[in-house]
């Protein structure tokens, strides 16, 4: 079942992240589906938080889909190579988000190792931001797009993340950020190394 739009809508984008493991991240991308259960997360919590890109209410043509009501992707490009995917919470004008950063392979394989240009699925084929965003088809194309609709969404398959088995830890390359960089707004099914 696709989640509905007032699991978005919450402004605690730390439960959020949270509660975003164990759900399915869904790409329809060129008539092609591809699925990834959720394995790790990152929060950023708007224009408090020094590691967000709307950090002191900053806005851009680029964070601008970050100002907009929760249930929308921010996608952006990191190092000019990366597409980073995130999902968009809380209300319109304040700036939350969460990074999807991990995932495990459910459904398209075949489609996600062709974009990723590899030959057999393991661990490394979605462990890490860039790596799940292009076996996915995601791109900067759909910053902006609502994940109520049916390009990018999230199932809850009723997959059960149990609380003893998500590992929190700081984010990873915020080391800018100052204190903020060790927040404890990381999460993972497993380990958080």
């Amino acid at each position: 079942m696709k989640l509905p739009l007032e699991f978005y809508l919450r402004n605690d984008v730390v439960q959020v992240s949270r509660d975003l493991l164990g759900k399915v991240l869904c790409s329809r991308v060129h008539g092609q589906v591809t699925k990834a259960i959720i394995t790790e997360t990152e929060a950023y919590a708007g224009i408090e938080d020094r590691a967000s890109h709307a950090h002191g209410g900053r806005r851009t043509s680029r964070t601008e889909p970050m100002y907009g009501q929760g249930g929308n992707a921010y996608v952006y490009l990191c190092y000019g190579i990366h597409h980073l995917f995130n999902v968009v919470v809380g209300e319109s004008n304040n700036p939350l988000a969460t990074l999807i950063r991990a995932g495990e392979a459910l459904a398209g394989i075949d489609v996600m190792l062709q974009r990723r240009g590899k030959l057999k699925a393991g661990p490394a084929l979605l462990a890490g931001p860039g790596c799940i965003a292009q076996a996915l088809g995601i791109t900067t194309a759909l910053s902006g797009v609502s994940l109520l609709e049916n390009r990018i969404w999230i199932e809850d398959q009723n997959i059960a993340v149990r609380a003893e088995d998500i590992v929190v830890g700081p984010r990873v390359g915020v080391d800018y950020a100052g204190d903020d960089a060790t927040l404890p707004y990381r999460f993972s099914i497993g380990t958080c190394s």
